[in-house]
């Protein structure tokens, strides 16, 4: 188990080394680009030239981003370019939103996915028709449009959640909670759908094994065969398919958030990659990777541990 974790640990090093190099060498093709940003369209070639020399974009590509490496691991992502903000306070800020919007989502679809999926394959009939009828509704429609929808029914005809805004959990529990009701209601719609779908099949392709029809006629009851061994065998498969669902909850997160006005980091890294702020977008890719990256990690020790094959894999 201590190799598996080893080699899983090297791999999501080079990722991180990987994404974060070719991200910083896209936003920092163009530095001339990034100055005029930040000074302004109006400015002259002079000023244009100083702001590049003030900002350290006339240094060479490895040693700016040697730099800023030496930075993130000192806890230190640089400042903003428009703002003079530290990087790291403002991540401090939206951060929790995002992650709070996630872990709600991932949660409960977790919980819903797993039940529908499990009955859906052992009991068969309406109940499998009706999912794979949602699973394809719910793929289908775009998250943006379903957020737009709940907003029309719940916030305006029903008020009885609110359309746009975010409460801090410490100012108001309730009221935090009434604020993401509706944007985690638009996440699930898309996101139970399409795991439901993948559990079931993971479920079902597992039923059809002869170790299962050979406790069937052992006598053991179909729950024991269910929760003790068919969850047990589909758990790899389904731990898969959380961690695409967690990498794609960030996509959609961020759409939401933008439907929605809240404070996250959807709307930070929207409005800093539209101003050329690129100190806060390399620090929002930082952040997604890491948390992808750990994700990864995760789901590859769970299913290490629930299959023993992956761990010579």
């Amino acid at each position: 188990m201590l190799k598996v974790i080893a080699v899983r640990l090297i791999r999501t090093a080079a990722v991180f080394f990987v994404v974060t190099f070719a991200t910083f060498a896209i936003v920092y093709a163009k530095p001339a680009a990034i100055a005029r940003n930040v000074v302004g369209i109006s400015a002259s070639d002079q000023a244009v030239q100083a702001e590049v020399v003030k900002l350290g974009l006339d240094r060479p590509l490895l040693e700016q981003y040697r730099h800023w490496l030496a930075g993130l691991f000192q806890g230190d992502l640089g400042q903003s370019f428009f703002t003079g903000q530290p990087v790291l306070s403002t991540l401090g800020i939206r951060f929790p939103v995002t992650l709070a919007l996630m872990v709600l989502s991932l949660v409960l679809t977790v919980g819903l996915s797993v039940l529908i999926g499990v009955v859906s394959a052992v009991r068969g009939g309406w109940p499998d028709r009706v999912l794979q009828i949602l699973s394809v509704v719910g793929g289908a429609v775009p998250s943006f449009i379903v957020a737009i929808g709940l907003v029309f029914a719940f916030a305006i005809a029903l008020p009885v959640f609110p359309a746009t805004g975010y409460v801090s959990p410490d100012v108001s529990l309730g009221r935090w909670a009434a604020s993401v009701v509706l944007p985690v209601a638009a996440i699930l719609v898309g996101s139970v759908a399409s795991a439901a779908a993948q559990f079931r099949g993971a479920v079902k392709e597992v039923l059809e094994r002869d170790f299962v029809r050979t406790l069937r006629a052992r006598g053991m009851s179909e729950r024991a065969v269910v929760y003790r061994h068919v969850l047990r065998n589909a758990g790899g498969p389904g731990l898969t398919v959380l961690s695409l669902l967690t990498i794609g909850l960030l996509g959609g997160v961020v759409i939401i958030e933008q439907v929605f006005a809240l404070p996250g980091m959807g709307v930070l890294v929207a409005g800093a990659a539209s101003k050329g702020d690129v100190p806060v977008v390399m620090g929002c890719v930082a952040v997604t990777v890491l948390l992808v990256s750990l994700v990864n990690l995760v789901t590859d020790l769970l299913t290490a541990a629930l299959d023993p094959k992956a761990r010579v894999s």
